[in-house]
């Protein structure tokens, strides 16, 4: 997978990429990630980017000029499956979209700043608008981070047991049951003895009883639609 991304920060993106599970990932040759300057495709003697919204008020607006320029550049280049808008007004992030796209080949993230980009691009340009919820960001980078994140662990070969992603919180609309590690007791804290008991089937049903009830706690509303059917 390749993942290009528009910013105009584009060292704030550099230390989620140099670390961890993405790095290791980028290192196995996996995915490739391109961090694109929009400052590199400005005219103006300053490199500006962004300007007065018109009608008035407050805050910047990016410019259209330098992000469709950036645009056409990347796409002569490469055929993108998706070209996406990081905005708080965008679809919600969850985990069936982070599912999809993780079966892309190319994807494109448009990072914007200040109060947005100029309507046209996402008109001409866009293809798919994404938020990580309702909130707002000094900019779509960090955004960006967190799509790349819950996509690029999904990827064949990027986890080290290539099945955690599939019990993961969310998977099949419930949050995960509780886990426990060594030792088995501590500060008066107890492992559930059916951890220990060795039984699969057992400890497998209680697993499913506990991520419902979590569930029906912490988030009823992830039950109002029925969970995905398992496949055997």
């Amino acid at each position: 997978m390749r993942i290009d991304i528009i910013t105009v920060l584009p060292e704030l993106l550099e230390s989620p990429f140099g670390a961890s599970i993405l790095k290791r990932a980028i290192d196995k040759g996996l995915v490739a990630i391109g961090l694109h300057n929009l400052r590199d495709y400005a005219t103006s003697r300053y490199k500006q980017v962004d300007d007065y919204a018109f009608g008035g008020g407050a805050g910047m607006v990016m410019m259209p000029e330098p992000l469709d320029r950036c645009l056409e550049d990347l796409t002569s280049k490469c055929t993108y499956d998706e070209i996406i808008y990081m905005t708080p007004d965008g679809e919600t992030l969850n985990q069936s979209m982070a599912n999809r796209l993780s079966l892309s080949k190319n994807l494109l993230i448009i990072c914007g700043h200040y109060k947005g980009i100029d309507q046209r691009i996402r008109d001409l340009w866009v293809t798919r608008e994404i938020s990580i919820g309702d909130y707002v960001l000094s900019g779509g980078e960090l955004g960006a981070a967190v799509l790349c994140d819950a996509i690029i662990r999904l990827i064949p070969g990027v986890l080290n047991d290539e099945t955690s992603a599939l019990t993961d919180t969310f998977q099949d609309n419930l949050l995960a049951p509780p886990v426990y590690t060594r030792p088995r007791e501590f500060k008066g804290k107890h492992v559930p003895e059916v951890l220990l008991s060795g039984n699969f089937k057992k400890i497998e049903a209680w697993r499913e009883e506990q991520a419902l009830l979590r569930t029906r706690q912490r988030r009823p509303d992830l039950l109002q639609d029925p969970p995905p059917a398992k496949s055997d």
